[in-house]
């Protein structure tokens, strides 16, 4: 389990101009769900998901990972985690299977248990054709590959997933929705973003929607769809997220790299 308790964050300082990245956000993630995060650029999503895994720190609330607060002990909270970043960040001079096993050793598994996790995975992502081969020169889509199975070798409690299925072919992307699903269904605790309405619908039992730095909708996609009064999912999204219009401009003159 994953909690926020009344984490905001905030960019800039008075003679530059702050930017409220995110306000005041609460909301728990349980074991055994997957929960999409939507949100137009600038929302606030990224941000979330780096003081989630410790790589920023709110300027106020807490952060707790299995009770353990984020902020106070990063790196015990972080062996509980899987996380795969909006930067896929590969050592380019390693072949695949290096890059997935260095990460393993950093969370301290086995030989035995590396060589079985990663090689499952190799095989579940059809990483066959690049596991020897130097990350330098792969494609968007072989990057994510590497990246999501090296996020998840360890076998974490709790996967934290920004933009999972980026690049991915049509087989790969229905292997990482299964291996989603089946992660579900193990008891582990999933938090993807994506633009991919019909993937978050089709694969989330939760749904948040965060516009404006702010929580504008949580619950299942029937639930999110009644609240919007819309049709579809993609029609609820577009008119919660235009809810907040009024902070959109503040954030987007400060610049996407620092509140996406």
């Amino acid at each position: 389990m994953i909690r926020i308790e009344n984490i905001s964050k905030d960019f800039g300082n008075k003679k530059t101009g702050v930017v409220h990245a995110l306000k005041n956000i609460s909301f728990t993630l349980r074991d055994g769900e997957i929960t999409g995060l939507l949100g137009v650029n600038g929302a606030g999503k990224s941000t979330l998901l780096r003081l989630i895994y410790g790589l920023q720190t709110p300027t106020t609330g807490d952060i707790f990972v299995d009770d353990i607060n984020v902020q106070k002990n990063p790196d015990s909270a972080r062996q509980r985690l899987g996380v795969l970043p909006d930067d896929t960040g590969l050592y380019k001079r390693l072949t695949a299977r290096e890059n997935i096993h260095y990460f393993g050793e950093l969370q301290g598994l086995s030989p035995a248990d590396l060589s079985k996790n990663s090689q499952e995975l190799i095989s579940l992502l059809a990483m066959e054709n690049i596991a020897e081969r130097r990350a330098d020169g792969f494609s968007l889509g072989e990057r994510m590959k590497t990246a999501l199975a090296r996020a998840i070798v360890h076998q974490p409690q709790h996967i934290l997933l920004d933009e999972p299925t980026n690049g991915l072919d049509v087989i790969t992307t229905r292997a990482v929705r299964h291996m989603l699903l089946t992660l579900r269904d193990q008891g582990r605790c999933v938090l993807f973003s994506s633009h991919l309405m019909h993937e978050v619908g089709g694969l989330c039992d939760r749904i948040l929607i965060i516009a404006g730095g702010e929580i504008v909708a949580d619950g299942s996609v029937a639930e999110i769809i009644a609240q919007a009064r819309t049709a579809t999912l993609e029609d609820a999204f577009i008119k919660l997220s235009q809810v907040t219009e009024r902070t959109s401009g503040q954030v987007s003159e400060q610049g996407e790299s620092h509140v996406n």
